[in-house]
């Protein structure tokens, strides 16, 4: 056995670091905010807009003020009850510095402030003082205006009056110290759709943003009296509508609150977002279950009562009443358990039988009393039971003929020699001209080509059973391994990393647009879990002599070509423009665009599912009016470039 060294080996108290109140977060920022980045920087924003929405779910606020100043710094005030003032027993500071120093410090965490209250960490306020240059609190509170000053998280001096006020709330001030942050710009268009999804949850309060950055000021207000009413009803403005009364229930029972709003429409897909106290949660849970089990349950009991479904019939299925849905779920509880990798998923227990019982007591009173819409309702269900059937036979038939072919697919897939799905790729490409030099160009070893004939098919417009028709739905399917719809299994994906190659053309654009829908309508999870990517092959190949340089746009080619003019040699520079993958050699292919070493791949994430839903629907979907608006109105911003 090799012996220790004392140098290695020593480990006591003196090895032990003991970090004081803030200095956890200055030393680990991504572990309360998520990133020092873009989302890092915004989360500054929610943290505070959550304090003052708290206030609101408490019944002491109906107004939240956002404002973007110059030279950085955002100010967030709100008309509730105001931080207190006065000397906490415990740390002998006022409540207002307390709040703003002490981690997990605030009305959330017990003793009467707050019955339930959003933020997922309960580090709130403290952790944007930790991370800001400067920070100042203001506080409207008996009958007077109350003001204190930090720096680096760190009170310049005491609270103290400055003026008599009227009215009580709470007005913070920070700067993000540019030390921490690696972006400084806030994002106006990101910051409005956040606000306006948490006015959607916070009904009949108003929202208002002020931009005073730029000498042309701008202001945007969000009010909502229906609340998630109006959000499903937002969601399906560009949808054909099989049910125009939108049900809604809110009911407060046993310490919870349950909201629960919904619409059919006449789509092929399921868009159903949950939240617990104003939490999206991503990953669904208790609530979630609570809901889908009383939705079936419902639908099944009515067709039975009014005969949409005989004595020897299957019931529906989970899947058959969820086509076409749109749905929200929002509960209000004490105190939420999360659970899940990304902390994104409801773990209390106690809350799947009260959402089951509101919605399954309301909603058959809903159907009983509109049976128009009911029949609407049933009639979409039982066609997708249907269209589930032949699906069904379909899906069996093609995986049974993958699994005959022994998953080759002789002519498409040359799959990879290695078996393990962590160190396999699959590129998708466009045509059997790109499919074969990146099949000569490629690493056999661990990456996979699959070259598509033509454009596949827009899924947004098909059921899953005339998709699985269609040869290149197939060939993907069972090149994937995955299976699809009720029979899904991550687990199965054969590739961890499925790139998406086209053209930089307007075909190539459409084909990758029409593959990213299937992505998103029928893999959803593929790009949860950060599996598809897509390929950035150069545009151009600009040559001056020995030298050899590939760009990626037009911006770039001039700046390259007016690099190399610069040089002494007379040398005349050549351009060459890349119409198709196909027009690369194997070589270059594999330099450009598929060496891990060089290449550069652009991973597709979901950063707002509910914004990503619209512009899928408007694009692809059947609503002809919707996609002119939509074009017509961000043409002269349109690029090709990703």
């Amino acid at each position: 056995m090799a012996k220790k060294t004392a140098k290695t080996s020593e480990y006591g108290a003196k090895q032990i670091t003991v970090l004081e109140g803030l200095e956890p977060v200055r030393k680990r920022p991504g572990m309360y905010i998520g990133n020092t980045s873009h989302k890092g920087l915004h989360h500054l924003i929610w943290e505070v807009v959550d304090n003052s929405i708290d206030e609101a779910m408490a019944g002491h606020c109906d107004q939240i003020d956002i404002s973007l100043l110059p030279d950085q710094w955002v100010s967030v005030s709100d008309n509730g009850r105001g931080i207190p003032v006065e000397k906490h027993a415990k740390t002998k500071k006022s409540a207002l510095e307390t709040v703003l120093t002490v981690l997990h410090a605030g009305g959330k965490f017990g003793d009467g402030g707050y019955k339930v209250s959003g933020g997922l960490h309960g580090v709130g306020v403290s952790v944007v003082n930790a991370l800001s240059s400067e920070l100042v609190a203001e506080v409207r509170r008996d009958g007077k205006l109350w003001r204190q000053e930090y720096r680096l998280g760190k009170a310049k001096a005491n609270v103290k009056a400055v003026k008599s006020a009227k009215g009580t709330g709470t007005a913070i001030s920070f700067k993000a110290d540019d030390s921490v942050f690696t972006v400084h710009e806030y994002d106006w268009k990101y910051i409005l759709d956040h606000l306006r999804q948490q006015a959607y949850l916070t009904k009949r309060v108003r929202f208002n943003l002020h931009d005073e950055r730029a000498e042309n000021t701008q202001e945007y207000g969000f009010y909502f009296e229906g609340g998630i009413a109006s959000y499903v009803r937002h969601i399906n403005h560009n949808k054909d509508l099989a049910q125009e009364t939108v049900f809604y229930v809110e009911k407060d029972q046993d310490n919870m609150k349950v909201e629960v709003a919904l619409q059919y429409t006449k789509e092929f897909n399921e868009t159903v977002y949950t939240f617990v106290n104003n939490i999206h949660t991503v990953e669904g849970g208790s609530h979630l279950v609570g809901f889908r089990t009383a939705l079936t349950r419902s639908l099944n009991t009515y067709a039975r009562k009014n005969g949409y479904l005989k004595e020897k019939d299957e019931n529906l299925s989970g899947e058959d009443v969820r086509e076409g849905l749109t749905a929200i779920v929002s509960v209000k509880i004490p105190d939420p358990q999360f659970e899940g990798q990304t902390k994104e998923k409801l773990g209390n227990a106690e809350v799947r039988p009260v959402v089951e019982g509101v919605f399954t007591e309301y909603f058959g009173i809903f159907l009983d009393e509109h049976p128009r819409e009911a029949k609407e309702i049933l009639g979409k269900c039982l066609l997708a039971k249907e269209a589930r059937a032949a699906a069904r036979a379909a899906r069996d038939t093609v995986l049974r003929k993958g699994a005959l072919d022994g998953m080759t697919l002789p002519g498409k897939l040359a799959d990879c020699s290695s078996r393990k799905a962590e160190e396999s790729e699959i590129y998708i490409v466009e045509g059997d001209s790109a499919g074969g030099s990146a099949k000569q160009g490629r690493n056999r070893e661990f990456q996979a080509i699959l070259p598509l004939r033509g454009k596949i098919l827009n899924v947004e417009k098909s059921r899953l059973d005339k998709m699985l028709q269609n040869n290149e739905m197939k060939s993907l399917l069972i090149a994937l391994g995955t299976n699809i719809g009720e029979q899904f299994d991550i687990a199965k994906l054969r590739y961890h990393r499925v790139i998406i190659m086209t053209d930089a053309d307007v075909d190539g654009a459409h084909i990758r647009t029409l593959l990213l829908t299937l992505f998103y309508r029928h893999f959803p999870q593929l790009i949860t879990a950060g599996h598809i990517y897509i390929a950035q092959p150069p545009l151009y190949r600009i040559q001056k002599g020995s030298r050899v340089e590939y760009v990626f746009s037009d911006n770039e080619k001039e700046s390259m070509v007016a690099e190399m003019q610069k040089g002494k040699e007379e040398t005349a520079i050549s351009i060459q423009r890349y119409k198709g993958l196909g027009e690369m050699n194997p070589s270059q292919l594999w330099e450009t665009t598929m060496d891990p070493k060089t290449r550069t791949l652009l991973q597709v994430t979901i950063e707002d599912a509910a914004k990503a839903d619209e512009i899928f629907d408007i694009l692809m979907g059947s609503d002809v009016a919707a996609r002119k608006r939509f074009i017509q109105t961000r043409a002269k911003s349109a690029t090709l470039d990703l």
